[in-house]
């Protein structure tokens, strides 16, 4: 058995994926609050989609290129994938840091775009570890303690504006001003982003490749800008069936999340807290609730992971009825967001939303990761990526606005119904998934 089939403990598996708690403190705070910077910098509703849309395009770029240059990254010192953890970790901090003091829509555009970018360089990467370093028989284990982490992250980032307004942080701000507690919680991702990144690259040893001169000898053979972007080209026109497939259910699994991230802050303080003013308390207070209401999705996909984990560690697993399951449920929680009759239900809502958020983030790399060859993994991890931002594109090039207006409606609160809708139908697209190698342990 080659070293990097070493069968790792939790608290390897857990030191080696640390760095994705302040990976999701970026994401939780891009997705719960940029839309509420948007909003009090004057955005109209039906024009916060399109804000968001140079983030998945930078992304569509960026993955590929880093999964490609990661796998052909050696240093004995710093590693394969490490020292794209440090590059994105002090970009994303940067940009984090800097966001909700835009004082202009354009800029606030700018801070999401480099700050999507800079996390994706770290991102990808971190998927690609546990693939390298884990056996086929512990992915599914691998993949599910990431999404513990991510859970972790997702909760606390997302509860940060409100922790600092039970602090006596200022919650309102004059007119096209970020309020304080806003501006206290990015600072406090920043710090955490890059400490928990820097603790994985402490913390983990890579492995060299298993024929360093077989490496180096492939690696010359491809040098060269037009070689590797022929050889990206190609390894999308030959990406396995299984990852075709997965492409589907990814399409409508992250074009229903990206519709939720760009409008659940104003669906849900305009359908259920009945505050439209961007200046008064009453929409600051709303829009904090939102914060804490997404956080209940990332605390129960935190569970829901950790009860994974104890499963996955023991038995072999059914990946696709997992997934297929989970997602079903996360569907009919966004649906329900329409037709509860008192705000704290929403966090029942979210429980149901946390669910399928924790399949997403394990159950498609696990299968993935079972069906690519290991020398290509950071790239096909990468181009896997092309399945998350191509539903974010089309989202925010009108494609939200379009469809919830024709099927449900004009009012924003429909956005949550056409969310889970398209969950319901990345659910029963995982039936097109039939590789016993991918579906199972």
């Amino acid at each position: 058995m080659t070293p990097q089939k070493e069968r790792l403990s939790f608290w390897q598996i857990w030191n080696m994926s640390f760095g994705f708690l302040g990976i999701q403190f970026g994401f939780a705070l891009q997705g719960g609050f940029m839309s509420r910077i948007f909003q009090t910098l004057g955005a109209d509703k039906d024009t916060i989609p399109f804000l968001w849309i140079a983030a998945p395009l930078t992304g569509l770029l960026v993955q590929p290129i880093v999964g490609y240059l990661s796998d052909r990254t050696w240093h004995p010192k710093f590693g394969r994938r490490k020292p794209f953890f440090f590059i994105g970790a002090v970009l994303s901090t940067i940009a984090l840091f800097f966001a909700p003091y835009s004082s202009a829509l354009w800029m606030a555009a700018g801070s999401l775009w480099i700050l999507d970018a800079s996390i994706n360089i770290s991102m990808e990467p971190f998927r690609a570890l546990v693939a390298d370093k884990l056996p086929d028989a512990q992915r599914s284990y691998g993949f599910v303690v990431q999404t513990l982490i991510i859970g972790i992250g997702t909760w606390i980032a997302s509860n940060l504006p409100w922790m600092m307004t039970q602090l006596g942080v200022p919650n309102t701000a004059a007119a096209g001003v970020i309020p304080d507690s806003v501006k206290y919680a990015f600072g406090i991702g920043a710090v955490v982003l890059f400490g928990s990144i820097l603790y994985t690259i402490l913390t983990t040893d890579e492995y060299p490749p298993e024929d360093l001169e077989d490496f180096q000898r492939e690696k010359e053979a491809s040098r060269g800008f037009f070689a590797g972007f022929r050889e990206i080209i190609g390894n999308i026109a030959n990406m396995p069936p299984v990852m075709k497939k997965l492409g589907i259910v990814q399409f409508f699994s992250w074009f229903a999340f990206f519709t939720m991230w760009s409008f659940a802050t104003p669906a849900i303080t305009e359908h259920v807290f009945g505050a439209t003013d961007t200046t008064s308390a009453a929409y600051n207070d709303a829009a904090d609730s939102v914060g804490n209401y997404l956080g209940t999705y990332g605390l129960v996909s935190m569970f829901y992971a950790l009860i994974l984990a104890f499963i996955a560690s023991r038995i072999k697993i059914n990946r696709r009825l997992l997934h297929l399951s989970s997602l079903i449920l996360g569907g009919i929680g966004f649906i329900l967001i329409y037709f509860i009759p008192e705000p704290w239900m929403l966090h029942i809502c979210f429980s149901l939303v946390g669910i399928a958020w924790a399949s997403i983030l394990s159950m498609p790399y696990a299968m993935l990761s079972s069906s690519v060859e290991p020398r290509k993994m950071g790239v096909y991890m990468g181009i896997f990526n092309m399945f998350i931002v191509i539903p974010q594109i089309v989202a925010a090039l009108g494609g939200v606005n379009f469809l919830y207006k024709l099927i449900f409606g004009d009012q924003v609160i429909n956005t949550m119904l056409l969310s889970g809708t398209f969950l319901i139908l990345a659910g029963f697209s995982t039936l097109l998934i039939t590789d016993r190698r991918a579906t199972h342990d």
